[in-house]
């Protein structure tokens, strides 16, 4: 039986009409990668997260706006221009009822660095005015264009998935993880050293990158192996 992968939405408006969307590249990463997709909207009451929760076999943060400095103890600085507090107080409390149940759970971009806050870590609120020689990592181009490379550490996840050291991806991010959050690890760096991965360090079951695999597959197949090994995680946990 296929596992059951819940994906996090965001909420757009258009007009006068509220919509929970999610990028369809998700939803067809998890089907090639032998998974069942389910959309989790945006909620309030802790009994319809549970009942989600009660259902999925993992659970992927997918990517979107900025999270609330607030959230880390800070103020926004003039470039953070786009968050959204129902989305952040919803996925916080989403992650932390998963991660008690030991639920398996892929972070992507935003996701990676909502992770990072749930557990106690900060953000740098925007890259290029925060670190000094910082290089490209917000830009306008299409989404399964390889931009630039990320170095992994050999003893993570990310180098069970891809086998080698060195690899190259998109980046469409101009926040960052600063101080990492309890009981994770980076598992690849880009090479003016922001974070473009971690994993978990106990014995629950995360991990998480800063770019985004789901819109690369369309033109690089090899990233459907990191949905692939996320799967086969969910169905270990399962059995």
């Amino acid at each position: 039986m296929k596992p059951i992968i819940g994906l996090t939405t965001f909420k757009e408006v258009k007009d006068t009409w509220i919509y929970n969307n999610v990028s369809y590249n998700y939803v067809n990463s998890v089907l090639l990668a032998g998974g069942i997709p389910i959309m989790i909207p945006i909620l309030k009451d802790n009994e319809d997260i549970d009942r989600y929760l009660d259902i999925v076999d993992g659970l992927i943060f997918t990517g979107g706006e900025d999270v609330a400095p607030l959230l880390y103890g800070e103020n926004p600085i003039k470039e953070v221009t786009f968050i959204c507090s129902d989305r952040d107080n919803m996925e916080l409390n989403l992650f932390k009822r998963a991660y008690e149940k030991g639920i398996p759970i892929f972070g992507v971009c935003r996701g990676l660095q909502l992770i990072n806050v749930a557990l106690g870590g900060t953000l740098y609120q925007d890259i290029n005015s925060q670190i000094k020689d910082s290089l490209g990592h917000s830009v306008d181009m299409a989404g399964d264009e390889l931009y630039h490379s990320m170095k992994v550490e050999k003893d993570s996840k990310l180098y069970e998935v891809f086998q080698r050291e060195m690899v190259d991806i998109n980046s469409f991010h101009h926040q960052s993880v600063k101080d990492l959050g309890k009981d994770l690890k980076i598992s690849a760096y880009s090479t003016d050293g922001i974070v473009e991965a971690f994993e978990s360090t106990n014995d629950k079951f995360i991990m998480a990158v800063q770019f985004h695999p789901e819109a690369l597959i369309p033109r690089h197949m090899e990233f459907i192996n990191l949905f692939k090994y996320f799967i086969t995680k969910c169905n270990d946990k399962r059995k």
